[in-house]
């Protein structure tokens, strides 16, 4: 498994505005290939959001950084100073601290 950790400020767009905009995207992102879970990051105090991404591999989320979803979340006017992080998992102790998602059957 892969994790990824995307952040951004928001330019010119209310939190309100945003999370609206991000229901509409939510089912998008549920049917990603490869993407076992997504967890929608805000923290108004510092202007910071994003997402914390688990891939089933690196490949996964490789392939979706060459995706049209993936492009307009990057290219958003709204989103200013985009970071990317990401890192493989330790599954052992992860599984141990129950860090990792249900993998659907």
């Amino acid at each position: 498994m892969h994790i990824q950790v995307i952040n951004f400020h928001l330019k010119d767009l209310s939190e309100a505005d945003y999370v609206q905009a991000c229901a509409e995207l939510a089912p998008a992102f549920a049917e990603v290939p490869g993407l076992l879970s997504k967890v929608w990051l805000a923290n108004p105090d510092t202007n910071t959001y994003g997402g914390v991404y688990t891939w089933e591999s690196r490949a996964a989320m490789e392939e979706f950084g060459t995706s049209r979803l993936a492009a307009a979340a990057a290219t958003n006017p709204h989103f200013v100073g985009i970071t990317a992080t990401d890192f493989d998992v330790v599954e052992d102790l992860t599984r141990v601290t129950r860090g990792l998602p249900a993998v659907p059957a």
